[in-house]
């Protein structure tokens, strides 16, 4: 019964909105193909309600309160790391739409929702970690710590799941733009040395841009050399904010990492401390118990010793009175 009210707490809660999401603006994160999308607005895009972490309150033995809310976050963060999930399939099908569109205006439309996308999703991910991070540093005593811990566990093994799934999708479609960049390249200079294409490819220093630029000078397809030139440095520009990513994706999952190692060290101790409480409070009542049988028995004893010294006094009258006053036929 005490689960089916929990259950029934935590679907009340959860229609109440409590994870819902709003809206987000514009400007969030950076732009991908440098397309001039800025002052598309996008309906799809939506970034979590930032919200207080509760304080888990406890009705003495762990249970009432502090679970339901427990169990209330939890379903919140289900939705988030649902919602992260369902960002990181629309952002690998704009990259693929991206790689394969031939029209200006489409180019700019998927990267203005590339752009407010990645930037949502960068927002949902920081608060995915922090209210990890606040669930797991409140304290709920009693049995109810086993089961915290299991479900932040499984919290956090979805979320991470999410995080390198993201992680494969961005490093795929960093290789699909440098295969890509690569092709433009070889258009305008088909007889390209590997250690060329290599610098195009990689160019982190600028000296790609310079050989892109004599090769257009001595290529006799001037106006498609111009248009390779101008989609290889977009893709450059992609495959810049691509590494970004990817940098703050290893770092957020590293730092997932050592939030779950303290995370269990937490969750341990309290539990550990909550079986040295109980087993204490056994042995005392293991104690107490033998005190009481003690008692019993002293008590016992010292009705018997009572009796026996009344015995021995009615005993010895009796004899002081027959040698006092010896009886007569």
């Amino acid at each position: 019964m005490a689960a089916r009210d929990r259950l029934a707490q935590l679907r009340a809660q959860r229609a109440q909105g409590d994870g819902s999401y709003h809206t987000q603006g514009q400007g969030q994160g950076q732009g991908y193909g440098g397309g001039g999308g800025g002052g598309y607005e996008m309906s799809s895009v939506q970034s979590p309600v930032i919200a207080s972490s509760p304080t888990y309150a406890s009705n003495g033995n762990g249970a009432g309160d502090g679970m339901t809310d427990f169990y209330g976050e939890i379903g919140n963060l289900q939705d988030l790391i649902a919602q992260f999930d369902s960002n990181v399939s629309r952002i690998s099908d704009l990259h693929s739409r991206l790689l394969n569109n031939m029209d200006e205006a489409q180019t700019q439309r998927f990267t203005a929702e590339l752009d407010e996308l990645v930037g949502g999703t960068r927002a949902l991910s920081g608060d995915i970690k922090r209210r990890i991070e606040a669930l797991g540093s409140q304290s709920i005593p009693g049995a109810d710590a086993r089961i915290k811990k299991n479900q932040l566990s499984l919290v956090r093994k979805k979320f991470m799941e999410a995080v390198q799934k993201y992680q494969s999708v961005e490093a795929e479609y960093r290789n699909r733009y440098k295969q890509r960049v690569e092709r433009q390249f070889r258009i305008v200079k088909p007889d390209a040395t590997p250690e060329e294409v290599t610098a195009v490819v990689n160019d982190a220093s600028g000296s790609g841009n310079q050989i892109f630029a004599q090769a257009i000078t001595s290529s006799v397809r001037y106006g498609e050399s111009r248009a390779a030139y101008r989609e290889v440095q977009e893709r450059h520009e992609d495959i810049r904010k691509i590494e970004q990513t990817l940098v703050e994706l290893a770092q957020l999952f590293n730092d997932m990492s050592i939030l779950v190692q303290q995370q269990d060290e937490q969750i341990d101790t309290v539990q550990n401390t909550a079986i040295g409480v109980e087993k204490d409070t056994e042995g005392a009542l293991v104690q107490t118990e033998k005190a009481v049988v003690s008692a019993r028995k002293a008590r016992r004893k010292r009705w018997i010793c009572f009796w026996l010294a009344i015995l021995i006094c009615i005993i010895i009258a009796v004899v002081v009175v027959v040698s006092v006053h010896p009886w007569t036929k």
